[in-house]
This record gives structure tokens, sequence and C-alpha cells, in this order.
């Protein structure tokens, strides 16, 4: 099958940096995408580990001014750093899975060519993703803004104990807390750290975010999930070596009285997926669900 640019006219290349063998993969990609008579450029980082000098590189901003579509060809942690560089302009994001899990890069590599040729030629299944943004202040001024797309973790540095942490909703009191962190997390993020740390699932398709205690003292504080309106205030009362951290990729070090605020940014993203595609097959298929525990189990 050859694709057709019947919807993108140019395409861009994101690629996870010092995969073996992927650059097979990235030649029978942009031999298909040329075939069909596509425009195709590296982002920069890729065209800086890949030896390909025929591909045209671009920056993030020059690939959301002019390119009509990204593919990302790595794992979530490929997706998730260009996601957030993509927001601001609304790229769509194709992901071909060269990782492990691959909740957001979904496409397999075998086979990756017809599914691609169908999604190009607008046969797909598109998905808004809320992502989130923080800001810390301290002394009263602004010292570091992020994005999310998973979540937003504040955190105690490896040496040192639990931090203490006041948090509010909007003008409302929620609590003080101790422990070893807490996560703010988006219904993308929610399988992510959330997860583990005992959140909830939330289905991305739900305007709302989750905050989860990372092993807090009192076992009586619990995941809550709040609506993607709200505004979080989170102070740091009192800990060392805290961090703050946006999709554990960007982070910032904070200190007691810092205050740090979060909320839903007013960017999103769009997943562009083959059709067909079920955000609950790919919990069975990520998170085994369809696996019991021995053959007379099974149903």
């Amino acid at each position: 099958m050859t694709a057709t640019p019947a919807m993108y006219n140019t395409i861009a290349l994101v690629v996870r940096p010092n995969t073996a063998g992927i650059e097979d993969s990235v030649r029978d990609v942009l031999a298909f995408l040329r075939e069909g008579g596509f425009s195709v450029v590296f982002e920069t980082d890729t065209a800086a580990h890949l030896n390909m000098p025929e591909i045209p590189a671009m920056s993030a901003q020059g690939i959301g001014e002019h390119v009509d579509c990204a593919i990302v060809m790595g794992g979530d942690g490929t997706m998730l750093g260009i996601a957030r560089q993509l927001a601001p302009y609304d790229v769509p994001l194709i992901g071909i899975n060269q990782g492990r899990l691959g909740f957001m890069t979904d496409i397999p590599l075998e086979g990756m060519l017809p599914v691609l040729g169908r999604i190009l030629a607008g046969t797909h299944k598109a998905e808004r993703r809320t992502l989130l943004e923080g800001v810390v202040v301290r002394d009263g001024k602004p010292i570091h803004v992020g994005l999310a797309v998973n979540d937003v973790v504040v955190a105690r540095g490896a040496g040192s104990g639990m931090v203490e942490l006041r948090v509010e909703v909007g003008d409302q009191f929620m609590y003080n807390q101790r422990s070893d962190g807490l996560i703010v997390s988006t219904p993308t993020g929610s399988t992510a750290y959330a997860l583990s740390a005992g959140g909830p699932l939330l289905h991305p398709t739900l305007g709302g975010m989750v905050l989860v205690p990372i092993a807090p003292h009192a076992l009586s504080n619990r995941p809550i999930v709040l609506p993607d309106s709200s505004d979080i205030t989170i102070e740091v009362k009192r800990g060392r070596d805290i961090t703050l951290n946006f999709d554990m990729q960007t982070f910032a070090s904070l200190v007691p009285q810092d205050r740090i605020h979060i909320r839903r940014s007013p960017h999103a993203i769009t997943f562009l997926h083959p059709e067909g595609w079920s955000y609950y097959h790919t919990l069975r298929e990520k998170l085994h669900w369809n696996e019991y525990p021995s053959g007379d189990g099974k149903i």
C-alpha cells in the first residue's frame, strides 16, 4: 500500500536515539512516505544521531509552524518529550512503538507501513489528550514553568526524610501531608507513575486529574480525583533535596515556602490511532488483563 498525502503534506519524523537497528526501520518509513508524495523532515535531535544528511532538519518550533503531522518512532518517553514541545501548535502525533509498554506509541513495528498509509489517508481515530501546566513561585516570583502530558511530581530526595506539603484546591484548604511526595496526574498519566503509587485508572476522555500521595505517613491519605477545572496549589512546608518534575523529564529544585500552582493547560495534543483502536484493548494488552495464573482459571 502506498500512502497518499490527502490530509497531510509534510511529515516530521522523531526517532528515539541510541536504538540499535532503528536506521533500517527509519529508511523503510522514509521510502514509504516519499513514494506516497510526502515531504519529510527530521526533528533536530533525530537528524543529529542519524546519518541521513539528505533529509532536512527542523526544530520543534519549526515543526510546529510548518509540518502537518509528526510520526514518533520510539517509546512513550520519546512521545512525551516531543508532545510537550508541539502542544502549543496542535500538530497531530502518530506513534510507532520501539520501546516497551507503548501506551502512546501504539503501532507495532511489524506491519507498520500499511497502518501508516491508512492513517495518513484519513482512516484513523483522532483522540485529544489534556496536559497540565505548573508554575513554581518563590518569594512571590515565578522561577520555573513546565508542561506535562503525564504528571507533575513533587518528590523528596533519595537520602532525605519525608516532605511536608500543604495542598489547596482553588481557595479551599485540602490537607497537610507528610509523605515521600505527591503526584498530580492527567488521565493519560494515570497508567504511569500514578498507577504504580496506587492511583486509579482514568479514561483519557475524562475531564479530571488525580492527586496520588507517594508512600504517605497517614494510611488514610488516599488518591482523589478532581475536576480538570481545578487550580491546585502545593506549598512545601518542610523537607530537604525536594524536586519538582514534569513527566520525569524536566526538573526544578524546591525549598520550603515554595508554592507550585498546577492547572489544566490551555493546550492539548492529538493522537492519531489506527481505525478500530480501543483504549480497553490497550489496557488488556499492556496491563495483561487477558492473562490468568493457570489454565484452570481461564474463562
